[in-house]
């Protein structure tokens, strides 16, 4: 795993995963596939950001987070940072909230950390700064019975350059949280993050087995459309095969159904069926993004993924 993803890494991998795209419409069911019997294809829990409206908007609290994915059917979530900003530190808060979680029989996975500078700065004492920023959500993470913290891997420069940069920010801060028995994770997130070849090349380059990725869906934007251009989108498909070999977790980002329950515009069966293929056996997290009420997609989104589940099973 030193060296970075070659030409022919990458053409061999985006070969693969361009086949399972054209090989597996919308309509698709899953292959079947030997496994034991006591082994859920994936486990299902709620990403925080699905209630931001709500949280940001003063209609739920964070310490109510827990009874609310209860309340849903999910016994596992996952944490964002900006919804208790202030208390990274503050250790009799992070007790209610794994009191609240006890309470209600619930699992914190991790804690998705924004805002806190760039990881792959192209100036050193920032990266150095933005690294330091993170030490507190991991020393959080581990205190909370998290097993990750995700973190962004914006920079900035040439390709290789950013690589490089982002790269060294992650090394650094995987090496202080393996101190922690805590993961380093990245999303595809925007910039050259939603490029799967870099960042799948820039995992390589850190080469620590507590850095790894999350693949979302949906956040493979390299550009958004802006001003009449028209942006710069990587195919959702050939990410998450490029990511899902370094997956310690797994977005399931979701917008509009139609009336089977179905995304319109993302293919989970063969987005999942990615997932499976990659060994992957951990949580697929909820992330409602889509307009309407925040609970009724997030239960769709739930039901759509044990749909899935039962088929990948059958």
């Amino acid at each position: 795993m030193t060296n970075p993803l070659n030409r022919r890494d990458f053409l061999a991998a985006t070969s693969a995963a361009a086949a399972l795209t054209l090989a597996a419409p919308a309509t698709s069911t899953f292959a079947a596939i030997n496994k034991p019997a006591d082994e859920p294809p994936f486990k299902i829990s709620l990403a925080q950001w699905s209630l931001n409206r709500e949280l940001r908007g003063g209609k739920m609290d964070n310490l109510e987070f827990a009874k609310t994915a209860k309340d849903l059917g999910i016994n596992a979530i996952e944490y964002v940072n900006q919804f208790f900003k202030d208390k990274a530190e503050d250790t009799a808060y992070l007790d209610q909230m794994i009191k609240r979680c006890d309470d209600n029989g619930v699992k914190s996975l991790l804690i998705m950390v924004d805002g806190e500078g760039q990881l792959g700065n192209p100036d050193d004492a920032a990266r150095k700064k933005a690294v330091e920023n993170h030490y507190k959500w991991v020393t959080a993470a581990k205190h909370m019975g998290c097993h990750s913290i995700r973190v962004n891997a914006a920079s900035g420069g040439t390709y290789q350059e950013q690589a490089e940069r982002a790269a060294d920010g992650l090394r650094s801060l995987s090496e202080f949280a393996a101190q922690h028995d805590i993961n380093v994770i990245v999303e595809n997130h925007g910039g050259l993050s939603s490029n799967g070849q870099w960042l799948a090349q820039v995992i390589r380059k850190v080469d620590l087995d507590n850095c790894g990725t999350l693949p979302d869906f949906g956040n493979f934007w390299i550009e958004w459309p802006r001003n009449g251009k028209k942006g710069n989108y990587y195919d959702r498909y050939i990410g998450m095969a490029a990511l899902m070999p370094f997956a310690k977790a797994v977005s399931a980002k979701a917008y509009k159904f139609d009336a089977e329950g179905n995304e319109v515009d993302i293919d989970f069966r063969k987005i999942m069926q990615i997932v499976y293929d990659a060994g992957y056996r951990g949580y697929v997290g909820i992330e409602f993004e889509g307009q309407g009420e925040a609970k009724e997609g997030i239960t769709k989104t739930r039901q759509l993924l044990e749909k899935c589940r039962d088929e990948l099973a059958g």
